[in-house]
């Protein structure tokens, strides 16, 4: 063997498939195995190889494991198997060991094969230490010369080895990948879906998680998000998105260092995809102003960002741990006159009548995204309907809450200056005047339906009354 050329090709498969030199070697370590054994082993043996890349000089041993009565199956065991099969029965096939109550569970048992097995009384002539189930390795005379079959084989089993260690090596660099941006160059696109090169391998990104309005074209090169990367039968596949909210904030951290080095961070998103992106943004350290850092000087990182989404308007807010002030600032660029914090995660922004459509937006997409981006259901208004909005968002509150709540709620208010006892008894009283009116709604209701029949009843006899008068008078004449 000529070790300069060998060495020179593993380090050049190495690269080019991205696998450690250790993978490739045991890959031909295995294909060397399954050559001796097609050309000098026995079907069923358990043959192992080892390769020094330093000398060249290949090792070869059979591997057999150790077996003691109980793991083998006996002659009676055999003989009564082969007459179930010849009679055809069913349950034919070999029995496997039941465990005793109160025992460990047995090993299952085998037929013995001396190719692969040997008994343990023989093993520990050789082997005095050895336990049932150890395995023992024998050498096996070195060989040099494989016919055809043999190379073909080998040849074979390289490539299979080399594929599985690849798809192992891909799987496992993208999987830390997940939630990261990575670039790309669009290979193909066939239906809904655009296949992109991502290097080693391909990664999909779907209709649902395009951007709408977006097209792509073959050798367009364009940064994705990695959505999550899985594992199947054909190997990984790796799912992009460039519509996900995420995939925003990610670009603002490749374009903005403070938010890298976590001196600005990013509270929150909403987005459209391929419309409008609200991004609220908070400061750790008093010198940096995040809306500032975030935008860049005129407007340079802000910039790229919306180039890498097409044109995609951007609202850089500030965060506020004040609700109020944290609700006007997310319905930027309109000016809020006052807001103010309801129940039930509800909110009522006041904005002057020429700030109305704006802090509403286009098809209430502002007010829509501020909802998102603070988490509170926002309630738009101009001074003048502000007492008619607050009666329609309290009776809509009660609606929600139920009787139950209500009765609730009044118990409550209730003065507490009395003692416990008594204000237990309070409550139980409101509870049985609940219930009381709760009866006398249904006594009143089963009364009504009660005298609609009846009235029903009495319509019907009626009505057959005036057919049959007609009948009657024909019969006289």
């Amino acid at each position: 063997m000529d070790l300069k050329s060998f060495a020179s090709a593993v380090n050049q498969l190495s690269q080019e498939k991205g696998l450690a030199a250790e993978k490739i070697i045991e890959s031909i370590e295995t294909a060397l195995a399954a050559a001796y054994k097609k050309e000098y082993g026995e079907k069923s043996q358990v043959i192992k190889a080892s390769l020094d890349p330093k000398t060249g000089q290949a090792d070869f041993w059979q591997v057999k494991t150790a077996m003691d009565e109980t793991m083998v199956f006996s002659e009676e065991e055999l003989t009564a198997m082969e007459e179930a099969r010849a009679s055809g029965a069913e349950g034919s096939g070999e029995p496997k060991a039941v465990a005793v109550a109160g025992e460990e569970p047995e090993v299952e048992k085998v037929r013995f094969n001396p190719e692969k097995h040997i008994m343990i009384e023989d093993a520990r002539k050789d082997y005095p230490d050895i336990n049932p189930g150890d395995e023992i390795k024998i050498g096996l005379e070195q060989k040099q010369d494989f016919g055809r079959i043999a190379a073909q084989t080998a040849k074979q089993v390289i490539i299979q080895k080399i594929r599985e260690a690849e798809k192992e090596t891909i799987f496992a660099d993208f999987k830390l990948k997940e939630g990261e941006i990575i670039s790309g160059v669009v290979q193909r696109v066939e239906g809904r879906a655009a296949y992109m090169d991502i290097g080693k391998t391909t990664g999909i990104l779907n209709r649902e998680e395009q951007v709408p309005g977006e097209f792509y074209r073959p050798g367009q090169r364009l940064k994705a998000f990695v959505l999550k990367v899985e594992q199947t039968s054909k190997g990984p596949i790796i799912f992009l998105s460039r519509a996900y909210p995420k995939f925003v904030s990610k670009l603002f951290e490749l374009e903005v260092p403070e938010i890298g080095a976590e001196q600005v961070l990013v509270k929150s998103i909403a987005r459209e995809a391929g419309s409008r992106t609200k991004i609220a943004v908070a400061s750790t350290v008093p010198e940096i102003d995040p809306i500032g850092a975030a935008v860049g000087q005129r407007g340079t990182r802000v910039s790229a960002v919306i180039n890498e989404l097409g044109g995609e308007k951007i609202d850089i807010v500030e965060y506020s741990d004040d609700t109020q002030k944290y609700i006007t600032n997310a319905l930027s660029p309109a000016k809020i006159m006052e807001v103010r914090v309801l129940p039930k995660n509800r909110a009522l922004a006041v904005v002057p009548d020429d700030q109305l459509s704006l802090a509403i937006g286009k098809e209430g997409q502002n007010v829509r995204l501020a909802a998102k981006l603070t988490g509170w259901k926002i309630d738009v208004r101009s001074p003048e309907n502000l007492g008619e909005a607050l009666a329609k968002i309290e009776q809509e509150i009660q609606d929600e809450a139920g009787p139950d709540e209500d009765a609730a709620k009044e118990a409550a208010q209730a003065p507490a200056e009395t003692e416990g006892g008594q204000i237990k008894e309070e409550k139980v009283e409101i509870k049985e005047e609940d219930k009381k009116e709760k009866k006398a709604k249904k006594t009143k209701k089963a009364e009504k339906t009660e005298e609609a029949k009846k009235k029903a009843g009495k319509t019907k006899k009626s009505a057959a009354k005036t057919k049959k008068t007609p009948k009657t008078k024909k019969d006289n004449e």
